[in-house]
């Protein structure tokens, strides 16, 4: 649905830390879809663990969050300005089910739970060829930048 170059214009993240590769489906204010490519390549695996190398799950709940925010960009229709971000605000009963590695394809299954004010709260699940990795209640707050 949404390559890389359509993400960057929903996202202000860039390498190394734009964690969504792709959007594969995508319902209005209801659900979206989307992926990461885990590489060798990346530089968290030069420390994390060289040994035994592991995706770190604050990376997991950060990717999750980034397609929270997709989510919520693309319901309100149009592309954020510059100054438009959404921060994450807030992170509940996440759970970590499985390591994820090089080599394997970390897929996003994010739906709305609900709307207020600019904050959106969204069921967050991450997997891996279909076994769960993390799951998590992701919340996302509208900020607008002060003018300089």
């Amino acid at each position: 649905m949404d390559d890389i170059s359509e993400i960057l214009k929903y996202l202000p993240h860039r390498y190394p830390f734009l964690m969504v590769d792709r959007v594969t489906a995508f319902e209005p204010n209801q659900s979206l879809k989307a992926f990461k490519n885990v590489t060798y390549n990346e530089p968290i695996f030069t420390g994390h663990f060289p040994q035994s190398p592991v995706f770190p799950g604050v990376l997991i709940l950060e990717a999750l969050a980034q397609a929270s925010a997709l989510l919520a960009f693309k319901s309100m229709g149009g592309y954020p300005t510059e100054r438009t971000l959404y921060l994450l605000a807030g992170i509940d009963k996440a759970r970590f089910r499985r390591q994820v590695v090089p080599g394997d394809r970390l897929s996003f299954d994010v739906s709305v739970i609900r709307e207020k004010r600019g904050i959106w709260k969204f069921d967050a699940r991450a997997s891996v060829d279909d076994a769960l990795a993390c799951t998590a209640e992701v919340m996302v707050a509208r900020n607008e930048l002060e003018e300089e």
